[in-house]
């Protein structure tokens, strides 16, 4: 509806042999039907909020758009009911209605001008609303972690599946390969490798065997496995992460917004200036003193009604995110973009942001008779069997490496330790030193090669030892590498003023080795989701304003919980849901990218800012009538629309070099 109505009005006004040809009291009846449903249905609940601004005192933008709006259609109306119920000869033409009335009574109203700023200000609101609406899609995938159904083993031994939500304190569960842990408990039978990734973050399962505690919505890899039900319903670990992101959501306070602050004593200040124009011309004016007095006080607001400040804050941030996402920036709402030009203190899981997320093979170390390349075949050719992350990360150097792998059989594998199998008539076993023990093997590494392994493992490494027929033939060592783009990023983060903390689930050795690796400042590790939720926490209780980065189920709660949460692209739905900003391609620099990216924003908002306001603050005395004691210059509400246009062009215009920012 309000696209036609600038084109008809605009239209009307640029071609005024087509304005004369057009019937007047149809060009207004047209012009009062199309504005009608945007400003009164449309624009309804800016009314409300602008009327309730006034009740409580506690003015913002909805009292300008209110003010503007109403008094920019009520003065269209009433002058069209003017021209409507005049005397035909007097809607002949614009002079003619001058002579009449001392104003325009067929072309000085504004109804495009009540419509185009309650249709600009409903897109602002429209783009934020939608952001917004995503928020709770977060809680949602933390709801599907959780198996539908478990497994009941019953007294009489006789197993059925019963709905999760039947399972009791105390019940006997099985859980068997591929399947996931129903709730929180204890392993009473069996032994298995389970994939704790979406609580630690960490790609390597974990052995469990009789005695260890397992977690809801973790998934059994390997061997199945008996368990007690230890805690049920809203107790489990998992329902708690699902509370902690939506408590941590409904807490983050809105940020007020700098429009408001200044409309809090801009909206009076133009109501009061508006009221006593009025009264002056009232008083003062030449006749007819009434005419004079309406238009000039109309004017006044007018030429302070809030278009452009509708237009200030939505283009530069629908610009500046559409800037962010060529660079691989996906930012959800604005509140976002303005805290994270104020952050000071950056927060980074370790798995998947800092590390690459999958183990690889760092390092060959042969002995005896065996080379490098022939330690990694016989490894390799053992390994493909098994579907371990760290035997996927054995056969993928092998491939790396160009080696061919021979057959294996007899293969079997020792849960929590490794396995062995019979290759080209050599019986061969890859696992920790426990599994030598276990299939009474005794190969005697020596020292020198046990230091080198030791040495290893201090750096956070996981070591496969590998003997040949019950001869030690060498270790491979596997660890998750750090991301090639880290360190520069870490740099790039120190130079912008950040201290980095590092917060992760693993082991603390590994912690701090990759901690110096890159310069970290601060390293807190071996925290599960609860504990990264509370550093967070403890962080902003320490009056420091936290953007947390990370790509995991785990760092849900605390990516909620920050003032500014950053999801790696590469990582988990949740994660990716329950964060502000999204590095789609999971590359850290993004960071840098990102917060310069706020910057540039933010100061393109303060000028939009100021551009629309600078109009208003000039034109507003000149629209009460202050130069026309001296130069009899009226500003008139035709020339009051065009400097509120000419504010909107300016902040559109202002808006678009966001395009061409260098992030």
């Amino acid at each position: 509806l309000t696209v036609p109505l600038f084109l008809f009005e605009m239209g009307a006004m640029l071609a005024p042999a087509l304005r004369d040809s057009f019937p007047p009291r149809l060009n207004l009846l047209v012009q009062l039907a199309l504005a009608t449903p945007v400003v009164l249905w449309g624009g309804w609940p800016f009314f409300e909020r602008g009327w309730a601004s006034l009740r409580t005192r506690n003015f913002n933008m909805f009292t300008l758009i209110a003010l503007g709006t109403g008094a920019a259609f009520l003065y269209s109306l009433a002058r069209t009911a003017q021209a409507l119920f005049a005397p035909p000869g007097n809607l002949a033409g614009h002079d003619v209605s001058h002579a009449t009335t001392g104003v325009g009574a067929l072309h000085d109203v504004y109804f495009e001008a009540a419509a185009g700023i309650t249709t600009l200000v409903l897109l602002g609101q429209v783009l934020e609303l939608r952001a917004r609406a995503k928020t709770s899609g977060a809680i949602r995938k933390l709801l599907a972690l959780a198996p539908k159904t478990a497994r009941v083993v019953r007294p009489d031994g006789r197993e059925e599946d019963v709905p999760l939500e039947s399972v009791a304190v105390g019940d006997t569960l099985r859980v068997r390969p591929g399947e996931k842990v129903p709730v929180d408990g204890m392993v009473i039978e069996g032994a298995s490798a389970v994939d704790e990734s979406m609580l630690t973050g960490e790609p390597i399962p974990v052995e469990k065997t009789r005695g260890s505690d397992v977690t809801g919505g973790t998934l059994n890899k390997a061997g199945s496995i008996v368990m007690k039900a230890g805690r049920v319903g809203r107790d489990t670990l998992l329902s708690q992460i699902v509370r902690l992101v939506g408590e941590a959501q409904r807490s983050r306070a809105p940020i007020q917004r700098l429009a408001d602050a200044v409309a809090s004593w801009f909206v009076p200040a133009v109501v009061v200036v508006s009221v006593l124009t009025f009264a002056a011309w009232a008083a003062f004016g030449p006749r007819p003193r009434l005419a004079h007095a309406l238009v000039n006080a109309v004017a006044v607001l007018i030429i302070a009604c809030p278009c452009a400040l509708g237009l200030a804050t939505p283009m530069s941030i629908m610009v500046g995110t559409g800037r962010g996402a060529q660079a691989g920036i996906l930012v959800k709402n604005a509140e976002a973009l303005e805290q994270l030009e104020k952050v000071n203190t950056l927060v980074v899981d370790k798995t998947g942001t800092l590390t690459e997320g999958k183990p690889k093979i760092v390092k060959i170390r042969a002995f005896g008779a065996f080379d490098e390349k022939e330690l990694l075949r016989l490894a390799a050719s053992l390994e493909r069997a098994s579907e371990h992350p760290l035997a996927a990360a054995v056969t993928a150097a092998a491939e790396a490496a160009g080696v061919t792998l021979a057959l294996s059989k007899e293969f079997s594998s020792i849960p929590g330790r490794g396995a062995r199998a019979r290759i080209e008539g050599h019986d061969v076993a890859v696992g920790g030193l426990s599994l030598f023990e276990e299939i009474s093997w005794s190969p005697s590494f020596p020292n020198d090669l046990l230091a080198e392994a030791d040495a290893e493992r201090a750096k956070g490494h996981t070591v496969l030892f590998v003997a040949v027929d019950g001869e030690p033939a060498g270790f491979l060592a596997a660890a998750d590498p750090v991301k090639p783009s880290a360190a520069a990023a870490i740099a790039e983060m120190h130079r912008l003023g950040l201290r980095v903390v590092m917060l992760t689930g693993d082991a603390k050795a590994t912690a701090e080795s990759v901690g110096k690796e890159l310069g970290i400042d601060e390293i807190i590790a071996g925290v599960l989701p609860t504990a990264k939720a509370e550093a967070v926490a403890r962080l902003k209780g320490e009056g420091r304003i936290v953007a947390m980065a990370g790509d995991g189920v785990n760092d849900a709660p605390a990516l909620a919980a920050s003032d500014v949460g950053i999801a790696m692209g590469t990582g988990t739905d949740v994660a990716i849901e329950s964060a502000d900003v999204t590095l789609l391609k999971g590359d850290l620099s993004g960071l840098a990218r990102a917060r310069r990216l706020s910057k540039a924003t933010m100061s393109n908002i303060r000028q939009n800012l100021v551009f629309a306001f600078v109009y208003n603050v000039l034109g507003i005395p000149v629209a009460a009538g202050l130069l026309y004691p001296f130069f009899g210059l009226l500003l008139s509400p035709v020339i009051a629309s065009a400097a509120m246009t000419l504010s909107s062009v300016s902040v559109i215009s202002n808006a678009l070099r966001l395009r061409r920012v260098p992030l």
